[in-house]
């Protein structure tokens, strides 16, 4: 027989360990390269979405996923009744709120006009 057998075997004095790991780190690489720019992001998004969804308050601008624009007139726990036009009052689920065109300002700490000195 003119061809000899050949074996697998690792390099004289290699650590067998070695070459699992070089197996497994493109594997790593991978899953962080996804989650710094897929899973990352759509956390910090989804997380956004659900705090701006809970200060939603009356006479807010919003849009809701629909595409639909109108004005909040009340909030309960898990729907917001929207104004799209005068006397059209639309009930809306909550999280189908895709943003918030203008807040409303906050209203003034205390109510009572200032005195002015004359």
């Amino acid at each position: 027989m003119f061809i000899s057998s050949a074996y697998a075997q690792t390099p004289a004095g290699a650590d067998p360990t070695t070459g699992l790991i070089m197996q497994i780190a493109p594997l790593l690489l991978i899953f962080v390269v996804f989650y710094f720019l897929l899973i990352r992001p759509q956390q910090q998004a989804r997380k956004r979405h659900m705090e701006m969804v809970a200060n939603l308050k009356k006479g807010d601008v919003v849009v809701t996923s629909g595409g639909m624009i109108g004005k909040v007139k009340s909030v309960a726990d898990d729907e917001v009744r929207v104004e799209l036009a005068p006397n059209v009052d639309v009930r809306v689920v909550r999280h189908t709120i895709a943003e918030v065109r203008s807040k409303t300002d906050p209203a003034p700490a205390n109510d009572s006009k200032p005195v002015s000195a004359s």
